[in-house]
């Protein structure tokens, strides 16, 4: 969904060096989610249950502002 890849390259070229272990494991399991659940987390204003997806979406979506 280029969307997606809009939002999610702007993440990634603002923020993945300095992501920790655990924090590229986070995003590494969010990447996995399939399109449309991605789509409703950044696009939709879907709220994550996982609190650190909470987070991380909170992220991308301030690399994006």
């Amino acid at each position: 969904m280029k969307e997606l890849d809009v939002v999610l390259d702007r993440y990634a070229r603002a923020s993945v060096q300095g992501l920790t272990g655990e924090g590229r494991a986070t995003l590494a399991a969010f990447l996995e989610l399939p399109d449309p659940v991605l789509a409703g987390y950044l696009l939709h204003g879907e709220i994550p249950e996982d609190p650190q997806y909470v987070r991380l979406v909170g992220a991308i979506l301030s690399a994006n502002a």
